[in-house]
């Protein structure tokens, strides 16, 4: 490739997710993995496929992924999640982009492909995810938000045609745990504008937001799983506002 390639990966007890990811970026130049010190054998796993391991107490997303641009060799990366996956087509695209001699795009939107629970999800609203993760780094980084990180550029974007694999569900116990964690989050960061919460907070957003998810964005059209998106969708806002009402009772929520 006219411009080589690091992969940035952040895991924490990814073993089970990380060889088939490996796998997949073996066109890589540099991959990089910044640790949170796991206790499963994420990092023996990574070591066998020659990436570097790096260790970093995880304290939030955008902070773990910008604290691992800088320790990257060249100037393209792509960072992905363990439970991600690159195909033979997305993979071909890539390199095709790297072999040429100018790329005047600094950053690319991948969109996704979203299995959950086994299942594909192709509605839902779900449907047209994507996210910015092949970039120039001199150009690019991570807004500082606590939760739903983005790319930040002013320079132009590009699209790729292909799509990355997403495989967003282990098991329960650990979705549901992510799941706290990030309602826990945003309710953190909502506080301060939510000094009262009503029933209103508490019945009707969450109400619509199932209704939103299941028949506007067409989640009845995923059938089982359609149903559990939507549940899920309107329990989080239900939690957030939840929890924001015993912040503002003087809870500490951890």
């Amino acid at each position: 490739m006219q411009h080589k390639l690091s992969v940035l990966i952040i895991t924490k007890n990814e073993e089970e997710h990380l060889k088939e990811l490996l796998n997949s970026i073996d066109f890589a130049n540099e991959i990089v993995v910044v640790d949170s010190y796991s206790t499963d054998a994420t990092v023996k796993v990574a070591e066998s496929f020659g990436a570097r391991v790096l260790f970093r107490e995880f304290d939030y997303h955008a902070a773990q992924k910008n604290w691992g641009l800088k320790q990257l060799k060249n100037d393209w990366v792509l960072i992905i999640d363990a439970d991600e996956r690159v195909p033979e087509n997305l993979k071909k695209e890539i390199i095709t982009i790297l072999n040429k001699q100018v790329i005047k795009e600094k950053a690319f939107w991948l969109k996704r492909v979203n299995y959950l629970m086994g299942k594909k999800v192709k509605y839902s609203g779900w449907q047209n995810d994507k996210v910015i993760r092949l970039f120039h780094k001199s150009y690019c980084k991570y807004n500082n938000k606590l939760v739903h990180e983005e790319i930040e550029t002013t320079e132009e974007i590009g699209t790729l045609k292909h799509k990355l694999l997403h495989f967003t569900y282990k098991n329960f116990t650990l979705y549901f745990a992510k799941f706290q964690k990030y309602s826990t989050q945003k309710a953190k960061l909502k506080a301060k504008k939510y000094k009262t919460i009503t029933l209103f907070h508490l019945l009707v957003k969450p109400g619509f937001k199932f209704f939103q998810r299941f028949i506007l964005k067409l989640g009845f059209l995923d059938g089982i799983i359609g149903v559990v998106i939507a549940s899920m969708a309107a329990f989080h806002d239900f939690l957030v506002y939840l929890k924001i009402w015993r912040i503002n009772n003087g809870e500490n929520l951890e």
